[in-house]
């Protein structure tokens, strides 16, 4: 499709320096543009791309003032990269969407599905399923006896949802993804043995929830895993068995999360962040990458880092001494040297 810069204007309620009727139809990075290519300025650090950029229109802040000619039409906006964000999902929803049931896909007779879904190649649906209206299920993917998926859902190729399990409305989940899998529960029965405790519960996953690729989700022991609304899971992320994340939060990569543990709203967890099972963390806490967080976090909006994960501001005191203990090493070992010659001394 093709957009003019009133147009993007208009939509965005920003202000059009330049030609408005300029016309783009694909986006670029302000520093790989081409003409008929949108672009967008909000890092400082970026500004010198700015005037020497092909793109035809690039969005900027209202306070950006340029210090040379740009050649591109500027449309000033209050937030440039939520302005862009925006024109992204309108392209996207400009796109085609497939509908229809591929002869291929295998739907058990008492499944049901919704008015203008899309069912691909070699889809299976299970017994007792129930598909959403305007689902798109992309092919190879999975469905299990008994889940239930709510209206316009995303399910990329490969996913697998076992049985039982349910997914709200507008959620996405990205290929390979597992979902309801056996959570890891198992009893020791001697030095080299251990009995599986079977899993009976399922998952939950309420609206405007989006699964990175490759990440598993684990079936409660009994009751519900849950991932509360709004909710965003980044690529190759474990949660395990009854855990619980609370709404608006984000995790980023390769995070686990362990048995029974409970995430609060609002929190960012970033990446390779490991939580112990059983524990808490409160509403709006901030999580740095790799950190392990061994037990609760009753204090509302902390920030924390490290191994052992410890208040952010102790952990960047830390790490200055971190630095230091070859220095304080040697100093020890001369101290200790002193010592001992001012003890033959004496004697």
């Amino acid at each position: 499709m093709e957009f003019t810069a009133k147009s993007i204007a208009e939509f965005l309620k920003g202000d059009i320096a330049g030609d408005p009727e300029t016309r783009v139809n694909t986006v670029a990075k302000i520093e790989e543009g081409h003409k008929g290519a949108l672009s967008f300025l909000a890092n400082p650090k970026y500004e010198h791309f700015i005037y020497s950029t092909d793109s035809s229109i690039v969005l900027v802040n209202r306070d950006f003032i340029p210090s040379s000619p740009v050649r591109a039409t500027l449309i000033k906006v209050d937030n440039a990269y939520e302005s862009f964000a925006s024109l992204l999902t309108l392209v996207e929803r400009s796109k085609p969407i497939k509908k229809g049931i591929h002869p291929s896909a295998v739907i058990e007779g008492t499944a049901s599905i919704g008015e203008e879904a899309y069912i691909g190649a070699y889809v299976y649906i299970g017994e007792n399923c129930v598909i959403g209206d305007k689902c798109r299920i992309y092919p190879h993917s999975y469905i299990g006896d008994g889940t239930k998926i709510g209206d316009g859902c995303i399910i990329y190729s490969g996913v697998k949802i076992y049985h039982e399990c349910i997914v709200g409305n507008n959620c996405t989940i990205h290929a390979g993804s597992v979902i309801g899998s056996d959570g890891f529960g198992f009893a020791p029965q001697s030095e080299s043995e251990f009995l599986k405790i079977p899993q009976m519960g399922n998952v939950i996953i309420e609206d405007h929830v989006e699964i990175g690729a490759n990440t598993s989700i684990d079936r409660a022991t009994m009751g519900s895993t849950i991932i509360r609304k709004g909710v965003k899971l980044d690529n190759l992320i474990q949660i395990g068995h009854n855990v619980e994340v609370g709404e608006n939060t984000v995790m980023a990569a390769q995070t686990g999360i362990a048995g029974s543990s409970k995430v609060g709203k609002n929190c960012m967890l970033a990446g390779q962040v490991g939580i112990v099972g059983h524990i808490k963390i409160a509403d709006g806490t901030k999580i740095g990458a790799q950190s392990g967080v061994p037990g609760d976090i009753k204090k509302e909006k902390s920030v924390i880092t490290g191994s052992p994960a410890m208040d952010h501001r102790d952990f960047l005191r830390s790490t200055v001494v971190y630095k230091k203990l070859p220095e304080l090493k040697k100093k020890i070992d001369m101290l200790e040297q002193e010592i001992e010659f001012l003890k033959k001394k004496i004697t």
